[in-house]
């Protein structure tokens, strides 16, 4: 199911190492890598134990599991919709799961922090339903995609208002929070994630066969026995299980479920959904843990979200993966000329397929 072409597994696992050692190991106070052992064993008893296994070790693993989910969703959505833009940040969930978790804030309601995931849920919901029910119930993928813009400026302008009526401790925790931020996490924020990746990953793997049909357009699906419309409402009711969570915890990442896929479908063009599936969500870990290192450390003391970084990483190689996806793409329409009749199937995903 890993199989891909044989350099992409050690550079996935060498970038891995590096940002986890930097991740680790850098800041205030430095703990050299050659500690690190004795400082994870150590846990709560020495400084560097504490700051380690307390501060900077469940930082990173939230950092790689919000990272996974991102990519994975972000994979789900293009190919449900067959469409290299279908991400979070265009659909209305990532803008409605962060008005949920918003708007208690600015109202003062006091909301346990439990129940936070479920207000996410409930926004990526709305968010989500509203794109559908406007484009008709996933009547077509170009549809979803365009309605789903226009719901998600429609969230953006009510968290707008929102930051209007906060007051300005309020404003400040909404700004940083919207920018998506792994600050001052714990291992309660990540051990609330497991609950909601045990319901969407026997999900995710009954998911993926379906996406390859996808992929073949609407008629050709119906024709093997896959219900288009009741498919991309699952595909998406799926990412909104791994969206919403994510962003109750650290905010909208942003661009990690662009850049995720189209980094999976680089560098393994001949696979489907079913084989994209773990790398997509392999990079997406990789992204957001590469992502935190400059969001923590390029303006120390100060940290910066790292949604402003993993977008600021990923808005460029996102478009030149595209750029390079269209080149292979026309490549052969040159190389068999108009008239010859051959119509070159594209395995990047990218545009819409049917």
């Amino acid at each position: 199911m890993l199989s891909a072409r044989p350099w992409q597994l050690p550079v996935l696992v060498t970038l891995l190492a590096v940002a986890s050692g930097c991740a680790l190991s850098l800041g205030t106070p430095y703990v050299p890598l050659h500690q690190l052992p004795g400082a994870l064993r150590d846990g709560d008893t020495t400084l560097a134990g504490i700051v380690v296994t307390e501060l900077r070790l469940p930082r990173l693993v939230l950092a790689l599991v919000a990272g996974a989910c991102l990519g994975a969703a972000g994979l789900v959505l293009q190919e449900a919709l067959r469409n290299a833009l279908a991400i979070p940040e265009m659909l209305g969930v990532s803008s409605g799961a962060a008005f949920g978790v918003a708007a208690p804030l600015v109202l003062a309601v006091t909301i346990p922090a439990g129940v936070q995931p479920l207000l996410a849920i409930g926004g990526a919901v709305l968010g989500g339903g509203l794109t559908l029910l406007a484009a008709g119930a996933g009547r077509s993928p170009s549809a979803v995609l365009l309605t789903g813009a226009a719901v998600a400026a429609a969230l953006q302008a009510a968290l707008l208002v929102l930051m209007v009526m906060a007051d300005q401790l309020d404003l400040q925790l909404i700004y940083r929070y919207l920018l998506g931020s792994l600050s001052a996490r714990t291992w309660d924020d990540v051990i609330g994630l497991w609950p909601w990746l045990f319901v969407a990953a026997p999900a995710l793997v009954l998911c993926a066969p379906v996406l390859a049909v996808l992929r073949l357009g609407d008629e050709d699906a119906e024709a093997l026995g896959v219900r288009a419309r009741r498919a991309r409402f699952a595909a998406l009711a799926i990412a909104i299980v791994l969206i919403a969570p994510v962003t109750a915890v650290c905010g909208p990442v942003a661009w990690v479920g662009f850049l995720a896929p189209h980094l999976a479908r680089r560098l393994n063009p001949a696979a489907d959904a079913v084989r994209w599936l773990p790398w997509s969500a392999a990079w997406g870990a990789v992204v957001v843990a590469v992502a935190d290192v400059p969001a923590r450390l390029a303006l120390a003391p100060v940290e910066t979200p790292v949604g402003a970084w993993t977008a600021l990483l990923g808005v460029p190689a996102g478009v030149a993966l595209l750029r390079s996806a269209n080149r292979r793409r026309a490549a052969p329409r040159r190389a068999t000329g108009p008239d010859s009749g051959c119509v070159p199937g594209g395995a990047s995903g990218v545009g819409e397929a049917g």
